[in-house]
């Protein structure tokens, strides 16, 4: 369980490096909530629970990023199946293959070094 004194972000990073999509809901809104804040987004309340998505989702709107050193990439939204939506990039696909309504699976990406893991998709059952 989440250490009540840890910052959200503190407590998103954590569920990350267990391999794990964290993210907060709240009872009293009766919806996800995401990025990790400390209180409600519309509401004020300070009721958010912490939970662990399944991490399937749809892309939502996706784009090819073409930097001037280094391979082409996607950067994308996805509407996350717990009710919220991030955004990330789709692997092992190239970039202009990303679609919008594709179905994803989360994975964590843990860079070299001393930099923070960060969620992934991949294409659900092929391609």
């Amino acid at each position: 369980m989440p250490n009540a004194a840890e910052s959200p972000l503190a407590t998103y990073l954590a569920h990350l490096k267990r391999g794990q999509l964290g993210y907060q809901f709240s009872p009293s809104a009766g919806q996800a909530v995401f990025y990790p804040r400390v209180i409600a987004p519309k509401t004020g309340a300070a009721d958010l629970e912490w939970r662990v998505s399944k991490g399937v989702g749809t892309v939502h709107a996706t784009t090819v990023v073409h930097p001037p050193q280094g391979a082409d990439y996607n950067v994308c939204l996805v509407d996350v199946d717990e009710g919220f939506r991030m955004m990330s990039r789709v692997e092992d696909i190239e970039p202009s293959a990303v679609t919008i309504g594709m179905r994803v699976a989360f994975r964590v990406h843990t860079p070299a070094g001393d930099e923070d893991p960060y969620p992934v998709f991949t294409p659900v059952g092929g391609v």
